[in-house]
């Protein structure tokens, strides 16, 4: 009796030992008020400019260098649909330069719940619902939104020191060796644990610092080249991006590398711990996994 009481007080002291010695959870406050609502305001002004900004491109979705372009004209990018002489069926294409692309069921022709193909740029999905009129009023109020609300981040980033604080990189970040071992964990799909995970890591400000100080500005500057009530104030954004049209397809190819950095950016978030990341993006604090776990 006395022997089965000493073995499970020897289970019990192990338990707690092995319990004390265990590394605790450490939760952080890691975004400010300012980051979380200029985040999610963000969220809502790029998905409204993309599905308005694919409503306008879809009734001539086409794209071209120089300050024309019309049909007839050689275009740089076209989507469109022909109908297969063999099947008799209608076929989505797009042209890039000189190479041609099958993208049935993605660009030029759809199909919609019945499995019936739907001819036109893009899935009707992707797009916002109503009148060309409706998405051009949609897109221009969400870019002054948009821009509005990246000032007051930008001023935010500025004043309070986040920006050289979170996404400057440090000196020792620069080093090539320091750069590709983040490369190496990215590639690996490893994510930082501990104190790592406390800050952004290299090729997170890399991206982060382009989105913000290159992308979003050349998506801005080149938005306004293609109004014309801008361009007669501003005359020289037409020599800056070299005329209207090329300004438009400059825009949407700047769209299509934001719309990757999403993209990216939601993986990342889904592999690294969605749950975590989203509720530090909604109430600011941020659970720091130790580094021994697995």
């Amino acid at each position: 009796m006395a022997s089965s009481e000493h073995v499970a007080l020897s289970e019990h002291d192990t338990a707690a030992r092995v319990h004390a010695s265990a590394p605790a959870r450490e939760v952080i406050y890691r975004h400010t008020v300012a980051v979380r609502v200029t985040h999610w305001i963000n969220v809502l002004c790029l998905a409204l400019l993309l599905m308005s900004g694919l409503r306008i491109f879809s009734t001539h979705p086409a794209l071209y260098w120089g300050n024309y372009g019309y049909r007839g004209v050689p275009s740089f990018i076209s989507i469109s649909s022909a109908v297969d002489p063999e099947t008799a069926r209608p076929v989505g294409l797009t042209i890039v330069g000189d190479y041609r692309f099958d993208t049935t069921g993605i660009l030029g022709v759809t199909y919609d719940a019945d499995g019936r193909a739907v001819q036109g740029a893009f899935p009707r999905w992707a797009m916002l619902p109503g009148s060309l009129g409706l998405a051009r009023d949609w897109h221009f109020l969400m870019a002054w939104v948009f821009v509005a609300n990246g000032a007051v981040y930008l001023l935010f980033g500025l004043f309070t020191g986040h920006l050289r604080r979170d996404l400057a990189p440090r000196a020792e970040q620069l080093r090539l060796r320091h750069i590709l071992g983040d490369i190496w964990d990215h590639v690996r799909l490893r994510h930082p644990r501990g104190e790592a995970a406390k800050r952004y890591n290299v090729l997170q400000k890399f991206t982060y610092l382009a989105v913000i100080f290159v992308l979003l500005p050349v998506m801005v500057l080149t938005g306004l080249t293609m109004s014309p009530a801008v361009t007669a104030a501003l005359p020289f954004l037409f020599d800056l991006f070299g005329g209207r049209q090329s300004a438009r397809t400059i825009h949407f190819l700047a769209a299509n590398l934001l719309l990757i950095f999403v993209l990216v950016h939601l993986v990342e978030v889904a592999l690294s711990g969605a749950f975590n990341l989203i509720r530090s993006m909604i109430t600011g604090r941020y659970v720091i996994r130790p580094e021994c776990t697995p």
